[in-house]
């Protein structure tokens, strides 16, 4: 199923069901006010949930709607906690072959992962509002998913019953605050702003066999003022899978119904399918020209991020950004 929520519903959105081809949506209200509530009792909400999806996809789902992408708040408008790893090692390596470091043997079997924001999600249609273009505004396209409550030290053969939804992101950079940040040795904190979950989040069955390995095989588009930046595919490359990233987050604690764990900047080591991030196309400008030529984004600049089953349907809905300029 599909799910989605409408900004007229308050802080925590209106949750409703959506169609597979993203055209006709049902309230959902009498299940689960939002998608929180519904996560919180998921066992009960879920089959619930998927037999309005049933109704709606036949044509009996009582109120079904036009769905309208720009009334839609984020899916989850706001998590108890959202952690983002970087499970796509050529875009470490690149990142760090730029300036001349080697990449670390525990980066191979111990995933990078870091607590983000998680006190607000932009929604798919909103802008990204930032106060300087100085700041180096960058775009990450990410894959998402989201878990049930997961109890402290998980398996990572276990973890995987946890993930009920998957999503996209675009997971906000301002680059030129990050070096001084980690100068200080204390992680992100001025550098990462709120980030835009996609239109709808979806069980993984919807993927069909684009869902295994706890990977999404598919490739992630990007695009920049509509010209095509990027599609590297998602399922390959990644060195950690969604159960191995949750076993990682839980190792010491429990992950409360609703956590979102993102996979960090999908990126091949096929080069040829283009970036996810500008950072990385710097990076290869650098090292192959000595210097950047790719400007970071600049107000006005407009950036699209997708992804389309094996039938060209899109899965998640498209987040469709803006750059705007604060005040």
């Amino acid at each position: 199923m599909k799910l989605a929520s409408l900004k007229a519903g308050g802080r925590d959105g209106s949750l409703i069901v959506v169609s597979r081809d993203l055209t006709r949506a049902v309230h959902a209200d009498a299940i689960a006010s939002s998608l929180q509530q519904a996560l919180d009792d998921w066992q009960r909400a879920a089959p619930r949930l998927n037999a309005l999806y049933e109704q709606l996809q036949d044509g009996r789902a009582a109120g079904a709607f036009a769905l309208d992408i720009t009334a839609l708040a984020s899916p989850l408008p706001r998590a108890y906690e959202f952690v983002d790893g970087s499970a796509y090692l050529p875009h470490v390596e690149r990142v760090r072959r730029a300036r001349g470091a080697s990449v670390p043997e525990s980066f191979y079997t111990d995933p990078l992962m870091y607590q983000a924001v998680s006190a607000g999600f932009l929604g798919p249609r909103d802008p990204v509002v930032v106060s300087s273009e100085a700041y180096g505004i960058d775009l990450e396209a990410e894959v998402v998913v989201l878990t049930d409550d997961v109890p402290m030290a998980v398996s990572a053969a276990d973890a995987e019953a946890h993930i009920q939804l998957i999503g996209l992101i675009n997971d906000v950079s301002l680059r030129n605050l990050i070096p001084d940040e980690l100068a200080k040795g204390f992680g992100f904190l001025q550098s990462k702003p709120r980030s835009a979950l996609s239109p709808v989040l979806v069980t993984p069955d919807e993927l069909g066999g684009a869902w295994r390995d706890c990977k999404v095989h598919l490739p992630l588009h990007s695009h920049i003022n509509g010209a095509w930046f990027g599609s590297p595919e998602a399922g390959e490359d990644m060195q950690f899978n969604f159960a191995q990233l949750i076993a990682h987050a839980a190792k010491t604690r429990p992950l409360a119904a609703g956590a979102i764990v993102g996979s960090g900047t999908v990126a091949n080591i096929d080069e040829g399918r283009g970036a996810s991030c500008l950072a990385e196309k710097r990076m290869l400008e650098i090292i192959r020209d000595g210097k950047p030529s790719t400007r970071f984004l600049s107000f006005g600049d407009r950036l699209r991020i997708e992804m389309f089953d094996d039938a060209g349907l899109s899965v998640f809905g498209a987040i469709e950004q803006q750059i705007v300029a604060a005040g």
